[in-house]
C-alpha cells in the first residue's frame, strides 16, 4: 500500500458511519434508542412469517429502521387479489415467489441490510432452526394451523413471537415473551374450537386495516429488540384490539392457561 495514499478501508467505513449516521438521524435522537439501540438494531435476526398484507408493512418498516438482517418465509406466488394491501409488490409481480420479491425491494429500501426469501414451506427441523437463529418472530400468518405451529416452535426455542391478524375492519397483536418466565403463550388465548373462524379472504379485510397492524408489529419489534418493551405488571402479555369502524382500540390481559396444551399455564 502507498504510505501517501490514504487508508481506503478506513475511508470506506467512516463514510459508511457517516450514511449511517444521517440514514438514521430521527431514530439517534430519541434518548431510549440512540448509538446503542440503532447498534442493537444492526446486530439483530428477525424472521418474518408470512409476506402478505401484515409482512409487507412490518418488513418494510423493519428494513428502513436498520434491523441488520431479515428472513422472510412464504410459499406463496404474488396474485392480482393481493395488490391492494401487499403494498410492495407490482402487477409485474402477479405469479412471482412473495418471499424473494419481498426480500429484493427490503434490500432496495435499505442497501445496508440483509434480506433473505425462503421462499419453500418450511417444515419443523427447518422452522425451529430458523427460528433459533432469530431475536424475534413475526407470525404474519393467515391460518390458526400456521399461528399453532410457530407458537409451539418459539416456545419450545424462547423465541420472542410478535403476533398480528387482521379481518374486516379488525385488527390484533399481541408480543409472547418466550424469553421470559410464565409467559401464557398463542394457544392460552385460542383453541381447536376457534379452528372454524373465517379468514380475510372468506369475510374481506381493509387494505389500510392490514397495514396499520403491520406497522403496529413493527414498533413492537423494534421496542423489544432496543431494551424497551412494557414490562407486564398483572398479566405476562396483553391483547391489542383494534376496530377501525369504531375508531377505538383497546388492550386485554393474558394470563396462562393451566390447561394450555402447549404451554401449561408455566413456561
Amino acid at each position: 500500500m502507498c504510505k501517501t495514499c490514504p487508508d481506503t478501508r478506513a475511508l470506506v467505513m467512516a463514510n459508511s458511519e457517516l450514511s449511517n449516521s444521517v440514514r438514521y438521524s430521527r431514530q439517534l435522537a430519541l434518548a431510549r434508542i440512540g448509538n446503542v439501540g440503532q447498534e442493537r438494531l444492526a446486530n439483530s435476526r428477525v424472521l418474518i412469517v408470512g409476506a402478505g398484507g401484515l409482512g409487507n408493512p412490518a418488513a418494510l418498516y423493519l428494513a428502513t429502521s436498520g434491523i441488520g438482517h431479515i428472513v422472510i418465509s412464504d410459499f406463496d406466488t404474488v396474485d392480482q387479489s393481493n395488490l391492494p394491501r401487499q403494498v410492495l409488490f407490482r402487477d409485474a409481480d402477479v405469479g412471482h415467489p412473495k418471499a424473494e420479491i419481498l426480500a429484493l425491494r427490503l434490500a432496495e429500501a435499505n442497501p445496508g441490510i440483509t434480506a433473505i426469501g425462503i421462499s419453500r414451506r418450511l417444515e419443523a427441523e427447518a422452522l425451529a432452526a430458523e427460528v433459533q437463529l432469530a431475536d424475534a418472530v413475526l407470525d404474519c400468518t393467515d391460518n390458526f394451523h400456521s399461528r399453532w405451529r410457530l407458537n409451539e416452535i418459539c416456545h419450545a426455542e424462547k423465541t420472542p413471537l410478535v403476533s398480528g391478524a387482521a379481518i374486516r375492519f379488525e385488527g390484533q397483536l399481541t408480543l409472547f415473551r418466550f424469553d421470559r418466565q410464565n409467559s401464557p403463550c398463542y394457544r392460552c388465548l385460542y383453541s381447536e374450537a376457534d379452528e372454524n373462524l373465517n379468514d380475510c379472504a372468506g369475510q374481506g379485510v381493509l387494505a389500510s386495516v392490514a397495514g396499520t397492524v403491520g406497522v403496529m408489529m413493527a414498533t413492537e419489534t423494534i421496542k423489544l429488540l432496543t431494551g424497551n418493551a412494557r414490562e407486564a405488571q398483572d398479566t405476562q402479555a396483553r391483547l391489542w384490539v383494534y376496530d377501525a369502524l369504531a375508531g377505538y382500540s383497546k388492550y386485554l390481559g393474558i394470563s396462562p392457561v393451566d390447561d394450555c396444551p402447549v404451554c401449561g399455564g408455566v413456561l
